[in-house]
């Protein structure tokens, strides 16, 4: 395997050795904070630990930046993968991407730090568009004509949606007629089922991925219509 190759398998090992195991454990101590929630509404006491609501809270946080480095890795990959390929190094839009990698980084760190609204929003807002600026560079594969079943498109509204719950956090906790708390629920089941359907689109496109050796020969095929070049016949000795 070359170095390009292996490479390439950094996002999806991130992703099944720290982020996916993370989601279990974020989406496990949201049930039971709801729970004793619900539990102590009714009955004034629960079994359920009251470390559930802040454990979860601090997951969050730390699937959030997980989440957002991993799409940063994996738009890196392709990104710098074409940059190389076209021998674009030194270029100014080559600069200007990596300045955008560094903003979008810098405004996720400002975003954890922020304690009024409005830069809450700023820096989750400026978080959000350097991920979709990035996403759409040469060399991305996007799979547009089928977005609805594209990794990159559920990837990249995964991500923005966590960006979203980490900038709503302090008003889930102030509001007390629960609207922030019901909107942070319905999105993250959506995200949720967005993670799901990243596991599904990652292994396939894996599966899609040609080794480097095998790139010159596996893109000559026609893959609208599922068909190869038929190699030539060896010549009789």
């Amino acid at each position: 395997m070359a170095l390009t190759d292996f490479l390439g398998l950094i996002h999806p090992a991130i992703a099944v050795i720290f982020v996916f195991p993370l989601i279990g454990n974020v989406a496990n101590l949201a049930w039971q904070a709801r729970q004793r929630r619900l539990q102590t509404a009714n009955k004034g006491k629960s079994k359920i630990p009251p470390v559930s609501g802040p454990e979860h809270r601090r997951l969050g946080e730390w699937l959030t930046g997980s989440v957002v480095g991993l799409t940063l890795v994996g738009l890196a990959y392709p990104i710098g993968k074409n940059i190389i390929k076209n021998q674009l190094l030194l270029s100014p839009q080559s600069i200007f991407i990596l300045l955008m990698f560094a903003a979008t980084i810098s405004s996720l760190v400002f975003l954890y730090q922020a304690k009024q609204k409005l830069w809450r929003g700023v820096f989750a807002t400026l978080t959000g568009i350097g991920l979709v600026f990035l996403g759409l560079q040469d060399g991305v594969f996007r799979r547009t004509d089928e977005w609805y079943w594209s990794h990159y498109y559920y990837g990249i509204t995964a991500a923005l949606l966590m960006v979203f719950s980490l900038a709503i956090i302090q008003e889930i906790y102030q509001d007390r007629s629960h609207r922030w708390r019901i909107i942070h629920t319905i999105l993250n089941c959506v995200a949720l089922l967005l993670f799901i359907g990243q596991g599904f689109t990652g292994t396939r496109d894996l599966l899609e991925v040609p080794l480097s050796w095998q790139e010159s020969h596996v893109y000559q095929c026609d893959f609208v219509n599922k068909t190869c070049p038929t190699p030539n016949p060896k010549p009789s000795q």
